[in-house]
């Protein structure tokens, strides 16, 4: 199984140069915790919830003048949408990050968004093993 398959096809993008604020009111908006930044052909960087939290608000930075380029998380690490599940793991376990964006084999446009969660979902499912043993183990 490949990621293109289990990744997310709606992503919402944020300008570099809109606020931490806007950032924020986005991601409530929309229930997510990142943002890609930039555009579908051109990331500039990503920024998370974390990134909000210690890069604005534990500085006392006011996060209506603190803009993206100057908090957002770089370099931005990607997979492709014909990446195997497992090696997109393998890249987030490598690179410290939860979330993804998924770019085309073919024009590097970021075409999806996956997660770990999505992953661990999509893997744990597919595992009979792991199924039997998990229904051993909560009906014992």
């Amino acid at each position: 199984m490949n990621v293109g398959d289990v990744m997310s096809r709606e992503v919402e993008f944020i300008g570099q140069e809109a606020s931490a604020q806007d950032a924020a009111e986005l991601m409530g908006e929309i229930d997510v915790g990142a943002l890609p930044v930039g555009t579908a052909d051109r990331l500039h960087g990503i920024v998370t919830d974390r990134d909000l939290l210690y890069r604005v608000v534990a500085k006392g930075l006011d996060p209506v003048s603190t803009r993206l380029r100057d908090i957002a998380s770089r370099p931005v690490i990607t997979c492709r949408s014909s990446d195997t599940l497992h090696s997109a793991m393998d890249a987030m376990a490598a690179n410290h990050v939860r979330r993804m964006p998924v770019q085309d084999p073919e024009t590097s446009m970021i075409v999806g968004w996956v997660t770990l969660a999505d992953i661990s979902r999509t893997l744990l499912v597919g595992s009979g093993e792991l199924q039997q043993a998990l229904r051993a183990m909560t009906e014992a």
